[in-house]
């Protein structure tokens, strides 16, 4: 009881401090990451894009609820107005305060998911490139629908600035294929095929793991993908080069 009651002497003293803190660690704590080969807040795709805009957009919100539950913490141990009502005061605090601003807060930050998940889903047409990508402990073997007979293992070439889509299996346990620059994550199933759209703006070689424990072994099941221009994407349908 005396540990509570000393917290909340500490909220109340110096609540607005605490609470800056604590927007200033969460905001360092995310810039942190926002930056490697594996970091899904440095995109280089449209869908990365659109993934890395969410998380953000989603962190504002969540910021903002806890930044009102904090204020009103603080705002508790405030003395009551003179002439104000038990009632009126629960009715501000409970559905105004409690209720209100967090639902809406969160049917903004659902239906914005659902509007950007919908836009992230593979659609047919004319310039797609297709590509099949097949898991297996401990590697990943790729093959192309423009070169017939190819396969590549541990490498993924895909043509820049064009929309891919890769056919994801596997061969014995459940993988999960992700490039975090490119695109989200989708499941290897065993004698199931998941599609995936993923696009690079500009040539270049970007990270891909298995982001599943699928067994002893699983922290190695990486792969690269290479983005090429035009020209390079031609020649390697070619000759493989």
């Amino acid at each position: 009881m005396l540990v509570f009651t000393l917290a909340f002497d500490l909220l109340r003293r110096h609540g607005g401090r605490l609470l800056k803190l604590a927007l200033i660690c969460t905001t360092l704590g995310s810039l942190s990451g926002c930056a490697g080969q594996l970091s899904m807040l440095d995109p280089a795709g449209p869908a990365a894009h659109s993934i890395a805009r969410l998380w953000w957009v989603m962190l504002i919100g969540s910021t903002a609820i806890f930044a009102l539950v904090m204020l009103l913490l603080a705002l508790a141990w405030r003395p009551a107005r003179a002439g104000a009502t038990e009632a009126a005061a629960e009715r501000t605090w409970i559905m105004g305060l409690g209720l209100a601003f967090p639902v809406a807060v969160l049917l903004v930050l659902l239906g914005y998911g659902l509007w950007l998940g919908e836009r992230l889903l593979p659609r047919a047409g004319p310039d797609v490139a297709r590509v099949a990508a097949v898991a297996r402990q401990w590697s990943w073997t790729f093959s192309y629908d423009e070169a017939p007979g190819r396969t590549t293992d541990g490498v993924l070439h895909i043509p820049a600035g064009r929309p891919v889509d890769v056919a994801i299996t596997t061969r014995d346990v459940i993988h999960s294929f992700w490039v975090p620059r490119l695109a989200g994550k989708l499941d290897a199933i065993p004698g199931h095929v998941n599609v995936l759209r993923i696009e690079a703006d500009t040539p270049g070689s970007y990270a891909g793991l298995s982001a599943e424990f699928s067994g002893h072994g699983y922290e190695d099941h990486s792969f690269t993908v290479i983005a090429h221009a035009p020209d390079d994407w031609q020649a390697f349908l070619e000759d493989g080069q």
